[in-house]
This record gives C-alpha cells, sequence and structure tokens, in this order.
C-alpha cells in the first residue's frame, strides 16, 4: 500500500499499477526523502519525472508545494496517477504530461520549478535526466535523484552540485542544489 505520509492529505491512500513495470518509493525512503528536505515547503512548484503513481509529487503537495507537473510515458500509469491527484482533491493543481522525459523537458519553462524528483528505471539511471534539468530548476531549487546505490550519479551536473547522498537498502538518494 503506497499513502500520503504527513500533511493535508495525510493518510490518503494511492493507487499502485498492477505488475513489475513501475517501482513505487517505499513510504520509508519517501519519509527519509523528506526528512532531509524539511518537512514542510511554503509554496513553489514541484516537478516529477518518471512520476508513477505520483508518490513524490503528491507527497510534495500534501506539505504546502503549490502545484505540480508529473510526467509519466506509461498511458495507463498517467492515468491511475490523474486518478490518484484526483482522489486527493487536487486535479487542479497537477498537470500530468505523458510523455517521454527528454521531450517533456524540452518544453517547460526554464527557471520555473523549486523542486524536482528523478526516478527512473534503475537500469537506465538519472543522469541524463538530472543534466537536462538543471535549467528548469530555479536558483537554489532543488533536485532529488532516485537510483540503483551500487551506481550513484555524479556529484557535479551542469548547475546542480550533489547536497546530499543516501542509502536505503538497494535504493541510493542523491539531493542536488542548483547554483
Amino acid at each position: 500500500m503506497t499513502r500520503i505520509i504527513a500533511g493535508t492529505a495525510r493518510g490518503r491512500r494511492l493507487a499502485v499499477p498492477k505488475g513489475q513495470g513501475t517501482r513505487p518509493t517505499s513510504d520509508k525512503v519517501r519519509g527519509a526523502v523528506f526528512n532531509l528536505l524539511g518537512q514542510f515547503f511554503d509554496g513553489g512548484d514541484v516537478l516529477d519525472l518518471y512520476a508513477g503513481t505520483g508518490a513524490l509529487a503528491l507527497e510534495a503537495l500534501s506539505r504546502g508545494c503549490a502545484r505540480a507537473v508529473c510526467v509519466e510515458a506509461d498511458r495507463p500509469t498517467a492515468e491511475l496517477l490523474r486518478r490518484n491527484a484526483e482522489t486527493c482533491g487536487w486535479a487542479d493543481r497537477v498537470e500530468v504530461v505523458r510523455g517521454r522525459v527528454p521531450e517533456a523537458l524540452a518544453r517547460l519553462a526554464p527557471g520555473r520549478f523549486a523542486l524536482a524528483f528523478v526516478d527512473p528505471p534503475y537500469a537506465e539511471g538519472p543522469d541524463a535526466a538530472l543534466a537536462a534539468l538543471g535549467p528548469l530548476l530555479a536558483p537554489g531549487g532543488r533536485a532529488v535523484a532516485e537510483h540503483d546505490a551500487r551506481r550513484p550519479p555524479v556529484d557535479r551536473i551542469g548547475p546542480l552540485s550533489l547536497a546530499d547522498r543516501r542509502t536505503y537498502g538497494g535504493t541510493g538518494i542523491s539531493i542536488y542544489q542548483r547554483d
């Protein structure tokens, strides 16, 4: 079961896709990420790449982010994400972009996002998405990359500098800050 951990939608259950195609971030790892970022936010837009269920973006909205853009390539999973946003009462605050991450990033406004999540398939790794993401973050904005703990991304990617890195079992979390 995936649920919202804290904030205005605390305890709300989120639907997850059937099968092995999606790897939702566990509640434990998601909780740890938000402990590292700070428990609550004062507005700002969040970008969730490879969004899956939307749990990361929805958690950020529950904790005070203003709006979310979620990018998901798989049509059924994107529809499930829309339903999860509706379940939380945030259909008007969540934009679901169905498509591949590189094409979606090319259409987004520079400097718009205070926070971004990058959670690609482990085999793909987050490096390419992080490299393209830098200009979309506002100065001081943060990007959180989930990855295979054995293959962390580099410490500096364009305007992004590594601020923290943690390991939770086989899952690695790298937090970057934009210059």
